[in-house]
């Protein structure tokens, strides 16, 4: 058949304009809460019970100070007094160990039971965003900064387990300790010890928010030079062999030192911040316990309160504010997983560029006649690639398209498995509009040895068995031998089991493509095409290939 030649030069852009950006607004604390709740929504009745351990700690935990006052009190009892010996020993320190013990058992209970649903979420939210980056165009992954991207990522799943922990597990069992403690001091006591601890949770809490939010920049900072820093080492360590080649692991190295030192200034004035924040919190916590002391030293000297209740008042402030004392690092990590989520779930509605259509059906291969018909398409308005271009492949024939590199060749291919949608006209194979069809039909229909080989770091079979997981032993050997890789397979110490390297490095280029061309014999697909898959092959393989893809009824070859 005559080849049909490509000859407007124009290259597809490596990085061109997104389609379909993703959002830039900032979300709101509580829109990105409300996003993560219906993920914790399926397991609402652990979370129920969970909380219920939580309070049942709380209670455990307030009743201590409560036990120590009556402790206190009783030992005043007169020197020989039975019940010095028989009501405090055996009766209150029993209590005292038992609460101690409730509020423990309660605590191990609570993470007990919500692990699951930490987990699970964890886990439903990464599988989503997975599920969603494959389901992204071409475009969007031709653009990505994969080290910065895994990194957002690798932030946002921790952020879940950081925000329900400490959410759960330090937020709201303060504000049930506090609302307990502030309930009992101004029952018991007079109302002025609820106001002191009012007053100083207020500054607590506003100086914490108001300094935490300042420092949010910092933060923020920070976290994008370390995503900037690992994007370049993964870059550098991906093209190793191209950093060797040119002497330049030098040049590497002060470019990512120079990352490292952006990264080590802007750590220290968050360090610095920090520093801030955490003495005006002690200031304020040492204020409030004075006043308190203060208050409740004159009531014992007055004679209104009693050695007991002076302990129980000390008691109940060191465990209000131990856990406050770690307010600032609480609310800046809630802070910072928040905006770790947001980041994950901005990646998450990011919008497919390519999607199927409503009314979709799946793809019916009876004879696999491919055409172009008055096909245009441009990456960018600027540059058009294709112009009107129109040809028809007939069933079970080869077409060959020729022309100079940067003509266009691959992007027939990608138009074809729908990566990109035409500008204009339209490509049908046999009578269907692949755009009016189910990407999953439409790729499983078509083969391809791609131009540039990438493997998987994994088994030689592994890599032939992914044109079809599933496949047996024997087929993939089958797959092999039509590949005419068998024979080189099993002279190796591992055979199949020999592990290929990070995109394949460990092989020549010749045994990458002969790997990728098994993988696609595999698939056995209707059309296959060779987008240059031979380039690295000697004449006589290349022949014996050939004839070995005839199975195929149809087939386009790049040159």
């Amino acid at each position: 058949m005559r080849p049909a030649s490509l000859s407007s030069a124009s290259a597809a852009p490596s990085g061109a304009a997104s389609a379909g950006a993703a959002p830039t607004a900032s979300r709101s604390d509580a829109a990105t809460l409300r996003k993560l709740l219906p993920y914790l929504w399926n397991y609402r009745w652990r979370v129920m019970l969970a909380l219920s351990f939580m309070v049942g700690a709380k209670l455990a935990n307030v009743g201590v100070p409560l036990l120590l006052k009556t402790l206190v009190d009783d030992l005043t009892l007169k020197p020989g007094d039975p019940r010095a010996m028989l009501v405090v020993p055996l009766g209150l320190l029993l209590a005292y160990g038992l609460l101690r013990l409730s509020t423990s058992l309660f605590t191990e209970l609570r993470e007990l039971i919500f692990a699951k649903a930490t987990e699970g979420a964890a886990r439903s939210i990464s599988l989503q965003v997975f599920r969603h980056l494959h389901s992204l165009s071409l475009r969007f992954h031709l653009e990505r900064q994969t080290g910065g991207m895994t990194r957002d990522i690798e932030r946002g799943t921790r952020g879940v387990h950081s925000l329900i922990s400490y959410s759960l597990y330090s937020i709201f069992p303060t504000l049930i300790e506090v609302t307990l403690v502030l309930s009992l001091l101004a029952v018991k006591f007079d109302a002025w010890f609820a106001w002191i601890t009012v007053v100083a949770l207020v500054v607590y809490i506003i100086f914490t928010i108001s300094v935490t939010n300042w420092r949010t920049q910092f933060r923020k900072h920070m976290n994008e030079l370390d995503s900037t820093a690992h994007t370049k080492a993964i870059d550098s360590l991906l093209n190793y062999e191209t950093v060797k080649y040119f002497n330049n692991e030098s040049y590497e190295a002060r470019r990512y030192d120079e990352s490292l030192e952006r990264l080590r200034r802007a750590a220290l004035k968050s360090q610095t911040t920090l520093s801030i924040l955490n003495t005006g919190q002690q200031l304020i916590i040492a204020t409030g316990l004075i006043v308190m002391l203060w208050r409740a030293t004159s009531g014992v000297v007055d004679g209104r309160m009693t050695l007991g209740d002076l302990v129980m008042v000390n008691a109940f402030m060191i465990q209000l504010y131990i856990p406050l004392n770690f307010l600032g690092v609480i609310y800046r990590e809630i802070k910072q997983s928040l905006t770790d989520l947001d980041k994950m779930f901005t990646l998450m509605e990011r919008e497919r560029e390519i999607d199927d259509a409503l009314d979709a059906k799946p793809l019916q291969v009876s004879h696999g006649r491919v055409s172009f018909e008055h096909v245009s398409f441009a990456y960018e308005p600027a540059r058009p690639i294709l112009h009107d271009l129109s040809f028809e492949i007939p069933p079970g024939k080869t077409i060959a398209v020729v022309g100079p590199s940067g003509a266009g060749k691959s992007t027939l291919a990608r138009l074809l498995y729908r990566f990109y949608d035409v500008n204009s006209g339209a490509i049908r194979i046999d009578g269907q509009d692949v755009r009016h069809v189910t990407q999953a039909s439409l790729r499983q229909s078509i083969g391809i040895v791609p131009q540039d080989t990438v493997l998987f770091n994994d088994t030689v079979a592994y890599n032939i068995a992914y044109g079809r997981t599933g496949a047996s032993q024997a087929e993939v050997e089958a797959a092999a031998k039509a590949a005419r890789i068998h024979d080189f397979i099993v002279s190796t110490p591992k055979g199949y089991e020999t592990m290929v390297g990070e995109r394949g490095l460990k092989l020549s280029g010749g045994e990458k493509q002969r790997v990728a061309i098994a993988r696609t014999l595999l698939k056995n697909p209707p059309i296959m095409i060779f987008d240059v898959a031979t380039s690295a092959l000697d004449s006589a393989n290349e022949r014996a290939i050939h004839i070995g893809c005839r199975r195929s009824s149809t087939r386009i070859r790049f040159w």
